[in-house]
């Protein structure tokens, strides 16, 4: 039977199919982007009561009032943003929703959109989705962007970049000359900058600078967060949209008829979070990510990866080309069934494949007890066994 050829040019997740293949093998997840360690108890509490409270019904599909709130005095507080709650937010079912909702509410079939790569592996899927056209520009972990080469990728078909700050799977924050040189462009481009943002509170070095702050670029900018990587709440599913109120209602009408909206509990919880958690928190949030940090980056190091640490997000992408001469996703199951860590192949976060052939991507959102048991599976890699070519 025939299948749309939308579907054809992708496949499904590589990082869900590394948590399935560490989970048969019995191996650590470092696939996965998702933390192995409590929520705080805030969050947790506040959902139960907000169930116990029978806030088990629909919220308002474009988001419960109360987090609605809270999101918009937040950025206030954090960015110096003003943000009307009724016209300018919307709460969907996590980030990877907000994503898609933008890109469908502004793209139309024929439109580019730019893609830094390595890219989060939805991006460009998102983006075909849409009948547009992805354009890739590289993104390195150890360089500023090559802006001569960025500026030749926006056309006159360019709706839409997506911007990744603190990024996955580079780590790179990007700086303000940078977002600057981003804004510029769509300016003159008349382009709208996606911003996913998931780790706006998770860097070691820089700062995060909404690029929706930049002169401009407030009416321009579709802003996307959520609760995911802040709480330690991945399974909740509570994404944020801040857009101008134009765009605003394009996506609420996606959003709608794609998901309804987010869990009306959760929702509750996550706004007692935004209200109750203080600086203290968000420090030492990035305070014990760059220990993690550092103790995978050594662990790498140690079995023979080469990596540049991260200056934000909690990934780590390692180049293998030392350790063995195995392809990215020969070498990914080898380490997973073997070793027993579980990496995701570098090629899944480009466009073509060879270009990721020789990285793996380890996620450190978990505890440094099951991060230093990895660190001693991955000290076997140096062993003179490790995997060759045939």
């Amino acid at each position: 039977m025939h299948t749309a050829r939308r579907t054809h040019s992708f496949t499904e997740s590589v990082i869900r199919g590394m948590t399935r293949l560490a989970s048969e093998h019995g191996a650590i997840n470092l696939a996965q982007g998702f933390p192995n360690f409590p929520a705080p108890d805030v969050l947790k509490e506040a959902a139960a009561q907000a169930i116990r409270d029978d806030v088990n019904q629909y919220a308002i599909t474009w988001g419960a009032k109360r987090l609605r709130d809270a999101l918009a005095q937040k950025y206030g507080d954090w960015y110096g943003m003003t943000v009307n709650p009724e016209t300018e937010i919307t709460v969907t079912c996590g980030a990877t929703e907000a994503m898609a909702s933008a890109l469908l509410a502004i793209v139309d079939p024929g439109d580019e959109v730019i893609v830094f790569e390595p890219f989060y592996e939805n991006y460009g899927p998102d983006a075909i989705l849409c009948g547009a056209k992805p354009v890739y520009v590289p993104l390195a972990a150890a360089q500023e962007l090559d802006l001569d080469r960025l500026a030749a990728a926006f056309s006159a078909r360019t709706r839409a970049i997506i911007v990744c700050t603190p990024n996955n799977p580079t780590g790179r924050v990007l700086s303000r000359r940078e977002l600057e040189a981003i804004a510029e462009l769509c300016r003159r481009h008349e382009a709208y900058a996606v911003t996913d943002e998931i780790y706006e509170h998770i860097y070691y070095e820089g700062e995060h600078i909404p690029i929706a702050t930049l002169d401009g670029m407030r009416e321009r900018t579709i802003t996307i967060s959520g609760a995911s990587k802040t709480f330690s709440v991945t399974g909740w599913r509570i994404g944020t949209i801040v857009a101008p109120s134009d765009a605003t209602d394009a996506i609420r009408k996606v959003h709608d008829f794609l998901t309804v909206g987010a869990p009306a509990p959760l929702q509750e919880a996550v706004a007692v979070g935004l209200e109750t958690l203080g600086d203290d928190y968000y420090e030492r949030l990035a305070h014990e990510y760059r220990a993690r940090r550092d103790l995978l980056c050594r662990a790498l190091a140690d079995a023979g990866f080469r990596c540049t640490p991260p200056q934000g997000a909690y990934y780590v992408l390692a180049d293998c080309s030392d350790v063995s001469e195995l392809p990215d996703d020969e070498f990914s199951f080898w380490l997973t069934k073997e070793i027993g860590v579980a990496p995701v192949p570098g090629s899944s976060f480009f466009s073509r494949p060879e270009l990721g052939r020789r990285l793996v991507r380890f996620a450190f959102c978990k505890t440094e007890e099951m991060l230093a048991e990895a660190a001693r599976r991955l000290a076997r890699v140096r062993r003179p066994a490790h995997p060759v070519r045939a």
